[in-house]
This record gives C-alpha cells, structure tokens and sequence, in this order.
C-alpha cells in the first residue's frame, strides 16, 4: 500500500503543503464506464472542496 500520497488539487480540503494528502483513505474510479488504459480515464472520489 502506498505510504505517501500526492496531490496537487490544492482546492480540495485534504490538500496539505508539499502536495501531500492527508486523507485517511483514497477511493478512485473509472470515469468512463469502461477499464481505464492511463490516468486520464480515472477520477478521485476522494475529493472534497475546501470550504
């Protein structure tokens, strides 16, 4: 299981400093009903806004 994970999204409310997320668990999808083939073809329903 990955230890470190990074994200960039810094408007969503897990985003800390040193793109790091700090998120106690990451759930990612497909976002084309179909087997994804690169990054491009997934979604983090992780994400929430910050507020």
């Amino acid at each position: 299981m990955a230890r470190d994970v990074l994200c960039e999204v810094n408007s969503c409310k897990y985003w800390a400093p040193g793109n790091e997320c700090h998120a106690k668990s990451i759930y990612v999808v497909n976002n084309r009903n179909k087997q994804a083939t690169d990054s491009a073809e997934t979604d983090c329903k992780t994400f929430e806004p910050k507020l």
